[in-house]
């Protein structure tokens, strides 16, 4: 009997580089900031992060077990990185009802029902966050003083660099940007807690070239920037450059969640597009919008955009020149 072959068009090329791969290297590179933000927010924050962790597997398990009858996608370690970046979202004393939700609108709502990875068109984290912070504001914009493994300044509040803005004005809020918040930004999530941390795991992806550098750095230069301008007009309306750059979760949305592979473009230049896209309305949203931030905002929009994206800028067809 004559076997039968299934032939496909060339080129054929086969990639050593699996989806369980490059997840297990976005887990290495958020290993420094999730470890900061247990030493800085204890058990509260260990705590959050295990039930996101465990409720975005578990979901994911079942949907592909009992609704779509497919064999479970949790050992491609997506649902892993999933849970780690909606718990770096949220404050460690969030509810534990509250984050199942979360899980819920970012592995059953933003992912699976697109028809899992690769097929999702929003950021399934920031879908997430956006859909708590919405629906539970009080809860998600209520941040503890820390009390972790790592003592903190006598008489510290829980409110973020960019509540500050409201609090004390914007050069004063300029004033508290310096050395010892880059490294330990106290107030706000997880994932506005270190930004030295959160740059040495991107930096660790880019040379593993696991991402390519231009969606972020551009970020960077469009807030920079603004942030320039508008500073220059008005120091005491408008904060600067480097406390734009370095308060709330522009650095973990630039490094880790604007550089998805799914929903951000292919091209370089469509990513310089969309980097300046998401920096622009950042901005917009935190000069003289009602959110004090709006990294989340920003990249879900954007998202929107990279289909558009994509049309404008091919990617060259094989053999082409």
């Amino acid at each position: 009997m004559a076997e039968s072959y299934i032939v496909s068009g060339n080129p054929h090329w086969h990639s050593p580089v699996s989806t369980r791969r490059l997840m297990l290297d976005v887990i290495i590179a958020l290993c420094p900031a999730v470890i900061v933000s247990f030493l800085y927010y204890g058990w509260g924050e260990i705590l959050v992060m295990a039930e996101s962790i465990l409720f975005c597997v578990l979901l994911e398990w079942a949907i592909t077990k009992f609704m779509l009858k497919k064999a479970s996608t949790i050992g491609d370690l997506s649902a892993v990185v999933t849970g780690i970046l909606l718990a770096m979202n949220l404050p460690c004393s969030i509810p534990w009802w509250i984050v199942l939700i979360g899980a819920v609108i970012a592995i059953g709502v933003a992912k699976m029902s697109f028809g899992g990875i690769g097929q999702n068109i929003f950021n399934p984290a920031i879908t997430g966050r956006v859909f708590l912070l919405i629906s539970f504001p009080a809860q998600m914009t209520t941040w503890p003083v820390p009390v972790g493994f790592i003592s903190v300044p006598d008489g510290f509040t829980g409110a973020t660099l960019l509540e500050q803005v409201k609090l004390l004005g914007a050069r004063e809020a300029d004033m508290l940007v310096n050395l010892q918040t880059l490294f330990a930004n106290i107030g706000g999530s997880a994932g506005e807690l270190s930004a030295i941390a959160l740059l040495a795991g991107w930096l660790y992806l880019v040379i593993r070239k696991v991402i390519k550098p231009w969606i972020t750095l551009t970020i960077f230069a469009t807030v920079a920037g603004i942030a320039a301008i508008f500073h220059g007009i008005n120091p005491e309306l408008y904060t600067g450059a480097l406390f734009n750059l370095a308060a709330g979760g522009l650095i973990l949305g630039a490094c880790f969640m604007a550089t998805d592979y799914v929903t951000s473009p292919m091209t370089t230049w469509g990513g310089v597009v969309y980097g300046f896209g998401i920096g622009f309305i950042v901005m917009m949203i935190r000069y003289f919008g009602s959110y004090p931030e709006g990294m989340s905002f920003a990249i879900l929009l954007m998202n929107m955009a990279v289909p558009l994206i994509n049309r404008a800028f091919h990617q060259k067809k094989y053999g082409r020149k």
